[in-house]
């Protein structure tokens, strides 16, 4: 199942299913869902109300506008902590992107004024069905509620100016989301999906998850050990090597480009790069 955050027209946000083979969606307000964390955080999907629409016409915004929390993992992939010239961790690097960072596909990522070095990171990201402290790995499994795309845009001047890092990855737009969250089951391994980054079709970034330093079990395990986990939630995983800080020369994004963010089994998040007026 692959659950969307869409609108029409002029109309509210609402949560649906998005059928790929039909190119329809089922909104599910009629069936009593309020948004998709209202959905995430019942659990079962009940579609017996749910009306059907075409997808054209239909605006889809990032899949969760509200999570109570995105955690976000740094130097996660080893190759990225060697471009980057840290040492790769023993312990999960954490910081925090706010929900007020959060765009959907096809909106404008805006670079700050106030930054000059602003950097692209693709993402996969899981979003966090039953909450729980102190879980297990054993137990990842039945905390997952599915899996989607972060793009986690930072101001590198911002971010090594301080030994903190959440507000450099905090300004508006730095955190395009989605398409969509697809549901869990639909992902029969998630340690083993392919994840690029295209910037106007020129791949800057290709890797796998099976490259992750620490996997879902572990990061579930480590965040619950500390935080109880919410429904909701949602844990990017860190990015694969070949950000802008890690080239030589190095390459910030530009106003005028176009990022577009594919990974296996999730489809493609796209947005554009425009300067703040």
């Amino acid at each position: 199942m692959k659950l969307v955050s869409f609108s029409t027209d002029s109309g509210p946000t609402r949560p649906g299913i998005l059928l790929d083979d039909t190119k329809t969606i089922l909104d599910l307000s009629p069936s009593g869902f309020s948004s998709t964390l209202d959905v995430i955080a019942r659990g079962n999907v009940s579609t017996l109300a749910a009306s059907r629409m075409s997808l054209e016409g239909a605006t889809i915004h990032a899949p969760l506008a509200n999570p109570p929390r995105i955690f976000a993992i740094g130097l996660n992939y080893r190759d990225h902590a060697k471009e980057s010239g840290m040492e790769i961790p023993t312990t999960p690097v954490v910081f925090f992107k706010l929900p007020t960072a959060i765009v959907g596909p096809g909106e404008a990522i805006v670079l700050p004024k106030n930054s000059t070095q602003p950097d692209y990171e693709a993402e996969f990201a899981f979003v966090i069905g039953k909450g729980g402290y102190r879980i297990a790995a054993s137990d990842w499994r039945d905390h997952v509620y599915g899996y989607t795309i972060v793009n986690d845009v930072s101001a590198r001047d911002v971010q090594f100016s301080s030994t903190q890092w959440s507000m450099s990855k905090c300004f508006p737009t730095f955190c395009p989301l989605g398409p969509a969250i697809v549901t869990a089951d639909e992902i029969a391994d998630p340690h083993a999906l392919d994840i690029r980054l295209s910037i106007d079709g020129e791949v800057l970034q290709h890797s796998n998850t099976r490259e992750l330093v620490f996997k879902i079990p572990e990061l579930i395990e480590y965040l619950s050990s500390i935080t109880p986990l919410m429904p909701g939630d949602i844990v990017s995983t860190g990015t694969p090597p070949g950000v802008g800080l890690g080239r030589n020369p190095k390459r910030w994004l530009k106003p005028g480009e176009t990022v577009t963010i594919t990974i296996e089994g999730l489809g493609s998040l796209t947005n554009p790069v425009v300067a703040e007026e």
